[in-house]
């Protein structure tokens, strides 16, 4: 583990373009290094769809174990389309990763970078920087691989805890303070369907109770289709919102489309001594190996990474210097860099050369 500003880090490239993306997130840590008194140990170690058709398994248990000794977990995009387990469910490390190590609290933030395209009307102006935090083992999800399908009919059971939402909540309100204290508006609001289903009325008091706890955080309660609804007509209303995982997983979604896509957004799943950073786009197949893949998500997360950090061990160059790497991003864009997947010329190679000349 860590000592001092020496951090190991494991290293799971994954399938696609995972690997493609996660070559320039460590060559922009290693210039960190090189401007910092941080230093760090990359461990690479296999993971993902092609591990699988090699071996049986999405992840050897030496990759589980170097996750365990790691001080964090750099995670690449996993999983292929054609390959699948024989529930015609696609391989995804990621998932399992957050079951392994109680990753509760998903994080995915959304900020428009200037120069950023996005389909909302006014978003240059009035900017969109928030944060969907979404409950990431419990859910819809916790009935993964246990669903039950006859010839009549299937059937999945969502489970929501209070030792877990407890936990959320927590994090999520400490989020929202950091964000404050930082200059953010700090506020939270609690996203579900409350009005339908009981699980989501107990999970709303749950929010209620950990709401008092913190009366200097601005809360509020939303269902899940009108904040939906919301959040493409005025993204820049929202701060930070906690929801439960198959909401989360679609609503983050959502809020990536308004700031570029998929490509631009990092995530992070964090639990009381684990995380993992990744970013929040997938394989895609169809260019991989062409270096038209954009790893600005990736170096993001790995941005994300440092904060972390940062806080875990009270090492406040980590902070700063994951600060440095997300300006240097915005100085790039705002200077007219412009990836593939916005109708320009830039690919793999040209973004990341920018971010390491910005830094």
């Amino acid at each position: 583990m860590s000592a001092n500003n020496a951090f190991h880090i494991a290293v799971l490239a994954g399938d696609g373009i995972g690997p493609e993306v996660m070559a320039p997130a460590l060559e922009v840590l290693r210039k960190i290094e090189t401007k910092s008194a941080l230093s760090f140990r990359f461990t690479e170690a296999p993971a993902g769809a092609n591990n699988y058709l090699a071996t049986g398994k999405s992840m050897p248990d030496s990759t589980i174990k170097l996750c365990e000794e790691a001080d964090a977990i750099l995670l690449g995009a996993c999983g292929l389309p054609s390959v699948r387990y024989p529930d015609n469910t696609e391989i995804a490390p990621q998932i399992e990763l957050r079951f392994i190590f109680d990753l509760y609290a998903g994080v995915r933030p959304a900020r428009l970078i200037p120069g950023v395209p996005s389909p909302i009307v006014g978003a240059d102006k009035r900017g969109i920087d928030l944060v969907v935090i979404r409950e990431s083992t419990e859910g819809l999800f916790a009935s993964m691989g246990k669903g039950v399908v006859t010839h009549d009919d299937a059937r999945e059971t969502m489970v929501i805890t209070r030792k877990t939402s407890e936990r959320l909540f927590e994090f999520s309100f400490r989020l929202a303070e950091r964000r404050k204290a930082r200059g953010k508006p700090g506020a939270l609001a609690c996203v579900d369907k409350a009005n339908v289903f009981k699980a989501f009325a107990f999970f709303r008091g749950i929010f209620d109770e950990i709401a008092r706890k913190h009366p200097d955080v601005k809360t509020d309660r939303l269902y899940v289709d009108a904040c939906s609804a919301m959040l493409v007509k005025r993204p820049w209303d929202f701060d930070v919102m906690v929801m439960e995982n198959m909401f989360g997983d679609i609503v983050s979604d959502i809020t990536a489309s308004l700031i570029g896509g998929l490509g631009m957004a990092p995530s992070a799943d964090v639990g009381d001594k684990y995380a993992v950073f990744q970013p929040c786009h997938g394989t895609a197949p169809d260019i991989m190996g062409q270096g038209k893949a954009n790893p600005t998500g990736m170096i993001l997360s790995a941005a994300m990474m440092l904060d972390w950090l940062a806080d875990k061990h009270g090492v406040e160059s980590a902070a700063e210097a994951g600060e440095r790497i997300e300006r240097a991003v915005d100085q790039i864009y705002a200077g007219g860099l412009k990836p593939i997947e916005f109708g320009g010329s830039n690919g793999t190679a040209d973004i990341t050369k920018a971010v390491l000349a910005a830094l």
